[in-house]
């Protein structure tokens, strides 16, 4: 059961196929890290700006400043859980995380 909003639980069900997450991956490469996540981690104001953003940007970068590879893991199904968004792709520090707003701004392929 969702228990954010209407919206949320709807995108929630969202997935995206092999061809969006590419076309996806290729307007993520040239964006810079938009909200960083520093020492005391995944705050509540962290968590409104990453919603914030999305729904401003909708595709963003996000550095996750985790010492290991686990921690990171955690911090980003934590950041889409809390977000209902799509993971792009995760490499090292960086993420990149999709979610459409309400008057989309990217086109996805079918």
């Amino acid at each position: 059961m969702c228990t954010f909003s209407l919206v949320s639980c709807i995108f929630n069900f969202m997935s995206l196929n092999k061809i969006q997450r590419n076309h996806l991956r290729k307007l993520a490469h040239p964006l810079k890290p938009l909200v960083i996540v520093g020492q005391s981690g995944l705050t509540d104001n962290v968590m409104n700006e990453i919603d914030a953003t999305l729904e401003h940007h909708e595709l963003i970068k996000v550095r996750l400043n985790a010492a290991d590879k686990t921690t990171r893991q955690e911090m980003i199904e934590q950041i889409l859980e809390h977000s209902s968004a799509e993971l792009v792709q995760a490499i090292g520090h960086i993420c990149a995380i999709y979610r459409r707003a309400e008057k989309p701004r990217i086109e996805l392929p079918a």
